[in-house]
């Protein structure tokens, strides 16, 4: 598939800084195609690993965001970073955005789904007894999904 091109290409950010994004922040919006055709957008916390360059997401056994994912892998995610005021302005923000497009699946090695749950568990908390606890107890009702990028872009927005 073509994806579209930026249109205010000069806003565009380099691929490295979009990975420094994915890797900063912690959460963003991952938008699937719902019932009846309806976009479903849904706030979750991810763990981008840069080896693989995939994102990873926790979520429950069951509901409308695993149901729209198992009838269509396809879906986007938006990374928003908090951004600043530039030059004193208060009424002006300038923030870097990502979206990531590509395909979801849920992780069904059991090992590597406990590992990317420890790895985001730790963009939170470094509490080893706390994280271990957690997925301890909440482990066996939690599913981990993996989306594979198919296209990244990376956008510098200054509201001014």
């Amino acid at each position: 598939m073509m994806f579209r091109k930026m249109r205010r290409f000069k806003q565009q950010l380099p691929a490295e800084e979009c990975v420094a994004i994915m890797k900063r922040e912690k959460r963003g919006v991952l938008s699937v195609l719902g019932d009846d055709g309806y976009p479903y957008g849904v706030p979750l916390d991810h763990y981008y690993d840069e080896e693989s360059g995939k994102l990873y997401f926790h979520c429950a056994l069951a509901g409308h965001k695993l149901d729209a994912i198992r009838a269509c892998d396809k879906v986007s995610y938006c990374i928003v970073g908090d951004g600043h005021h530039e030059d004193g302005v208060e009424w002006s923000l300038t923030f870097r955005s990502v979206i990531v497009f590509g395909r979801m699946r849920v992780l069904e090695d059991k090992e590597m789904a406990l590992r990317f749950a420890r790895l985001l568990g730790e963009k939170f908390t470094q509490d080893k007894a706390y994280l271990d606890n957690e997925i301890e107890h909440a482990g066996p009702r939690m599913l981990m999904l993996e989306l594979t990028p198919e296209h990244i872009t990376g956008k510098r927005v200054n509201e001014s």
